[in-house]
């Protein structure tokens, strides 16, 4: 079984600009995704997927093959699993077939790679497997829909929970891991349309870098020594 580790970062970014290159304790952001990759046996080789040159440097810089990402799905509307397509189908027309495709994006860099090891791992009796951490509100409990003039309800349930303890777990998705076989993105067309697993991060190590919030989450948590505790 070949597995190949793909890192998808575009050049835009408006919520953070540079943010893929941009430095987290002394290293590029994207370089973490990288270097968790190289640390986990069993993966044959790590890509970058990028429109950028600067992004291009940089995962060459630390030992990742780049994939030319064409500007049309570069763009800030474009779906990223037509990127994965792009890439599997790059590589195919090489002559290079694998088995497993493991995406790790380059916005969650405090993952570890016992993380990407229980992914890996999970994906037997799954199309994919993807990454969640516990809640910080529940929609069942605390969290509302609204209309124009303001009326509001519960995203869902009818009100009759009245403790948080009593409402149903609930977990948010995040970008630590997401895994799958190149013969379920050819012909999928997207992440649920398949049977779905999912596994579960502590939340420190599941910050998703989308804005200058998170990176100086990201920065408070990147050196904390509970930082691989589960």
């Amino acid at each position: 079984m070949k597995t190949y580790a793909f890192i998808f970062a575009r050049g835009g970014s408006k919520g953070l600009p540079g943010k893929n290159i941009r430095t987290l304790a002394g290293t590029p952001l994207l370089a973490y995704s990288i270097n968790v990759a190289k640390q986990v046996e069993g993966i044959d080789k790590v890509f970058v997927s990028t429109d950028c040159s600067k992004i291009a440097a940089i995962a060459i810089q630390y030992g990742a093959e780049v994939i030319e990402r064409p500007e049309y799905l570069a763009a800030d509307t474009a779906a990223e699993w037509k990127s994965w397509q792009h890439a599997i189908e790059v590589l195919e027309q090489r002559g290079d077939y694998f088995d497993v495709f493991l995406s790790l994006p380059a916005t969650s860099p405090l993952r570890n790679a016992s993380d990407v090891r229980k992914c890996l791992d999970s994906i037997e009796g799954a199309d994919v497997v993807v990454t969640v951490t516990p809640a910080a509100t529940n929609p069942y409990f605390a969290m509302l829909v609204r209309d124009d003039v303001g009326l509001s309800k519960l995203v869902c349930g009818d009100g009759t929970i009245t403790r948080r303890q009593d409402a149903p777990a609930v977990y948010d998705m995040t970008g630590v891991a997401y895994v799958t076989r190149p013969s379920y993105i050819k012909v999928a067309k997207g992440l649920f349309d398949g049977r779905l697993k999912s596994v579960v991060i502590p939340r420190m190590r599941a910050v998703d870098v989308d804005d200058i919030y998170d990176f100086k989450m990201a920065e408070m948590f990147v050196h904390d020594e509970n930082l691989n505790a589960d």
